[in-house]
């Protein structure tokens, strides 16, 4: 796994042991995620990637009425 994207206001708002990354909130309902990466392969250029996925993925679910997931595991862009 390459990097986790944790919903906020959750009990648990970071993976254990994972290095936080940054924030993305998505444009249409205003939730954070936090962004997190394995420590060993932290990496902040993977990470804006993953964030502008993220946020792609933030859009599509509003267009299709879905509601977001507390987790999501990011792609290795």
């Amino acid at each position: 796994m390459t990097g986790v994207a944790i919903r906020k206001g959750q009990e648990r708002a970071q993976a254990p042991g994972f290095t936080s990354m940054g924030t993305v909130r998505c444009d249409h309902c205003g939730q954070e995620f936090s962004i997190s990466h394995p420590p060993e392969i932290a990496d902040s250029a993977r990470a804006e990637k993953q964030a502008k996925w993220l946020e792609l993925v933030l859009t599509k679910e509003h267009q299709s009425n879905k509601s977001h997931a507390d987790q999501l595991e990011l792609p290795d862009c």
